[in-house]
């Protein structure tokens, strides 16, 4: 009933949202910036298809979300809404439908998560300043040591 209402007052206006948007909306993700995190590191899908945090979605579309446990959850998407709502409220606005995996694929879930962790950066922008004094006094370390080649 909650979806009629929100589909009535918006029903020329709302026919496809941003999945970011949507994911936050329906209480998936406590924020948008962590739907769009999640969208960034490919654990969301639209009808089997990758998607990316700005992918517009509509009613009937489904999504495929992997958690953390490596659980993947399906959910068919009920409704839209242009602003947060109540819990109670969210939960109309998709139906979810969940996927039971096998050892063997769940084994091969975790290994794979494991060498994708491997190959991101361990540290992102400037360093911080404990980090910077540390390289300072490594530096300072190699430089006042004697070293007969140095002057070469």
């Amino acid at each position: 009933m909650a979806v009629e209402k929100m589909n009535q007052s918006h029903a020329g206006e709302l026919q496809h949202q941003r999945l970011d948007k949507w994911l936050k909306i329906a209480r998936i993700y406590k924020t948008r910036a962590l739907a769009t995190r999640a969208c960034e590191e490919r654990r969301v899908k639209v009808n089997g298809h990758i998607a990316k945090p700005a992918k517009e979605i509509k009613i009937g579309d489904i999504l495929t979300i992997r958690t953390s446990g490596g659980k993947y959850i399906d959910l068919q998407i009920l409704g839209l809404s242009l602003r947060s709502v109540a819990a109670r409220d969210a939960r109309t606005l998709y139906e979810v439908r969940e996927k039971e995996m096998s050892e063997e694929e769940k084994e091969l879930l975790r290994l794979f998560d494991q060498a994708a962790k491997k190959i991101r950066p361990k540290y992102k922008g400037r360093p911080t300043k404990r980090d910077r004094r540390r390289l300072e006094k490594l530096k300072r370390h190699f430089t006042t040591t004697d070293d007969p080649l140095r002057d070469i």
